[in-house]
């Protein structure tokens, strides 16, 4: 990416968790984009970046998480506080000054002076792996404690995503969270988990409006996701709600 908010940045992305793989193709891009340019550098601050905040390595490491046991049971707020404490951002699916929605949570590193890369990695590694297991942890309460209600909420989204006539791009991450969710427990068949996956993107307002081929408000895309979306929903039969395997 050139001349957007940094000069120039170089992203690598990958699916899983990764981040030893994922940094050593951007740091073996980094040393050949090195030997063609001149970046700016200081031996006591590092890479003088755009941004102050970005001194030091200049590293960003991120990594998108769905989360949605610690929402339901209410424990999001609590991490979140616990990753700013850590010097962690925590923030919707479209990074900074997004809100959270389907339960898509990207963490990331705030702190890019004064630590090497391998050690930024190695922190927000550590932390990911609590927060993970947080995350099984709140599922686990769901299925011994609160099953009825998340089977409420599985069932309700799979019938508003069947049946409904108008859902908004927010409404539909939530439902469609909640369909991940399902097929997590094996309450929808693994098969379907790339449909949903695709159907997050694919329904946000743009992808919509690109689909539609005309300028259109609000409530005819509304219309036209509800559409895509039941069209994408009856074709499965319904949901297992037996021999549940947590």
């Amino acid at each position: 990416m050139i001349n957007e908010e940094d000069h120039l940045r170089i992203q690598v992305l990958r699916n899983g968790y990764k981040f030893n793989a994922t940094w050593k193709v951007i740091d073996e891009l980094d040393n050949e984009i090195d030997e063609l340019l001149d970046y700016a550098f200081s031996p006591n601050l590092g890479y003088l970046t755009a941004c102050p905040t970005n001194l030091g390595t200049g590293l960003r490491a991120s990594i998108m998480m769905h989360l949605p046991g610690l929402v339901i049971v209410g424990q999001m707020e609590k991490v979140i506080r616990a990753c700013n404490h850590l010097n962690l951002a925590v923030r919707g699916i479209y990074g900074e000054g997004s809100e959270a929605t389907g339960s898509l949570f990207q963490i990331s590193n705030q702190q890019t002076l004064g630590e090497s890369e391998v050690e930024i990695i190695r922190k927000l590694s550590g932390v990911l792996d609590t927060v993970i297991e947080q995350e099984k942890n709140a599922r686990r309460q769901l299925m011994e404690m609160e099953q009825i209600r998340m089977f409420d909420k599985i069932g309700r989204a799979f019938g508003i995503l069947r049946n409904g006539y108008s859902v908004n791009s927010n409404e539909a991450m939530n439902l469609l969270s909640l369909m991940r969710l399902g097929v997590d427990f094996n309450i929808l068949e693994n098969r379907y988990r790339r449909m949903i996956d695709r159907l997050l993107i694919e329904t946000q307002p743009s992808h919509i409006q690109l689909m539609m081929g005309e300028d259109v408000d609000p409530a005819e895309r509304d219309s036209f996701r509800a559409m895509i979306l039941r069209e994408k929903f009856r074709a499965i039969d319904s949901l297992n709600f037996e021999d549940l395997n947590a």
